[in-house]
């Protein structure tokens, strides 16, 4: 196996590639940085039904890879790898959308939940219990905590899509980078915007009962898998499951979507 291109030949890829629009500098690029795509792809593979190939969502991200590699601004001062990992992410996520891998079922039994958890939290001044939400829903707690499972399925990545910075009409997803036009000049309009929402989601989260918010933090901060984290909270990775669910239909309760796309 070839060893990877040196810091100096990578400056001299991306030059080539900016200058000349040299395809084989944009292979060597592409190959350079396919070890994100497996990265990213194995972290969504962990939140996904067996029966989805992690193959399959390597090739969806490797579009993503390519599209970066393409679209990469060398003057601005952003690493590559940070820009790369949202278009790879995104691709995928595009793409398994396209296909509408989930039931039409599990999304309804999603908004179900979601609405019922926002007129219970609103009633009772306070994050509603399992028994709670499954008397609401009429059923047992177990069927309840089956359906969260389902509905884990349907939500990936929701809070990426509301910490990121995108377009929902379609086509590519955008990130912040996407939309600095001079790093020396910001637009102060986005930053408050982006502050705002951050500030909502910040006290989102602190709202979050302890177990929830702890999970959170290890999924998306830490970036462990469900797996992971279950071992951590001594829980199956079901219920490891079961409660990042909860957290982020209460986080997508909580803040609206008019907000999210704002930022």
């Amino acid at each position: 196996m070839p060893s990877p291109p040196r810091p100096n030949d990578l400056r001299d890829l991306w030059r080539r590639l900016r200058d000349h629009q040299d395809p084989v500098a944009r292979e060597k690029l592409v190959l350079n940085y396919a070890p994100l795509v497996k990265w990213v792809a194995g972290r969504v593979a962990a939140t996904l039904p067996p029966h989805v190939e992690e193959g399959d969502l390597i090739s969806y991200g490797l579009v993503g890879l390519t599209t970066a590699v393409d679209r990469f601004d060398t003057t601005r001062e952003v690493r590559f790898e940070t820009y790369a990992v949202t278009r790879i992410r995104g691709a995928i996520i595009d793409e398994l959308r396209s296909q509408d891998w989930v039931p039409r079922s599990v999304r309804q039994r999603a908004r179900e939940i979601e609405r019922t958890h926002a007129k219970l939290e609103h009633k009772l001044h306070r994050a509603p219990t399992d028994d709670e939400m499954a008397g609401a829903l009429e059923m047992s707690v177990r069927e309840f905590q089956d359906a969260l499972v389902s509905v884990s399925q349907s939500t990936i990545h929701a809070l990426d899509e509301m910490w990121s910075v995108g377009d929902s009409s379609g086509g590519d997803q955008v990130s912040l980078l996407d939309t600095i036009q001079d790093q020396h000049a910001p637009d102060p309009a986005a930053m408050l915007a982006e502050q705002d929402v951050r500030d909502q989601m910040r006290g989102a989260i602190e709202r979050l009962p302890e177990r929830e918010k702890v999970v959170i933090a290890l999924y998306y901060y830490e970036n462990l898998t469900l797996r992971e984290i279950g071992e951590v909270l001594g829980v199956t990775e079901s219920r490891a499951s079961q409660l990042h669910t909860k957290a982020v239909l209460r986080l997508r309760a909580r803040i609206s979507p008019d907000d999210v796309a704002v930022a």
